[in-house]
């Protein structure tokens, strides 16, 4: 696996090799000792998720301020999601800033994010199946979310926002700015 930094301290872009034959193709989208050469990572799975998402779901901007923190790696099975990593840490210099990239369901490619920084994606296929690997488990205490139509952060979803599906608890999200001056912003 080729993992090569995005504009943001902490993402990556991965692409692993896609075998195809007659009867389908086969990829290893992840190796922690790959990981942990190329960024001095320790991943350590503690969950694995999946979603399947209709075309306009848009889920996130989520993250954790669990203590271990929580890095994901995210790769699409079928369809084609826009995924957007945005920079949520108050002290980084790219703090608000994001960086996207479609992933697409075999593509081999993956995207390895680190903690401290919120994900968010949007299906562009009628069904798109998402995968994610995290590094700690799921705490509601712990999990927080950013509104993805933040209007100071402006990401362009590529889906009509009368065509977006969001769950009630990405609608009702506070703002970047609301959340950090409420102190719910990693450190």
């Amino acid at each position: 696996m080729d993992l090569t930094p995005l504009g943001i301290d902490g993402a990556w872009v991965g692409r692993s090799k896609v075998w195809h034959d007659a009867r389908g193709n086969f990829r290893e989208w992840f190796k922690a000792e790959e990981i942990a050469q190329v960024t001095g990572m320790n991943f350590h799975v503690a969950q694995a998720n999946l979603s399947e998402s209709k075309y306009g779901v848009l889920r996130g901007i989520h993250y954790s301020l669990a203590a271990e923190g929580q890095a994901k790696l995210v790769t699409c099975i079928a369809g084609t999601v826009k995924d957007v990593i945005v920079d949520i840490r108050p002290k980084s210099p790219t703090f608000g800033k994001y960086v996207e990239f479609n992933l697409t369901g075999g593509s081999g490619d993956i995207l390895l994010i680190s903690s401290g920084l919120g994900h968010g994606f949007v299906s562009l296929e009628e069904s798109s199946i998402v995968a994610y690997l995290v590094t700690s488990p799921y705490s509601p205490s712990e999990e927080f979310e950013i509104n993805p139509l933040d209007s100071a952060i402006g990401i362009n979803w590529e889906v009509d926002v009368n065509q977006l599906l969001l769950s009630p608890k990405d609608a009702n999200a506070m703002s970047l700015l609301e959340a950090q001056s409420i102190g719910k912003l990693p450190t």
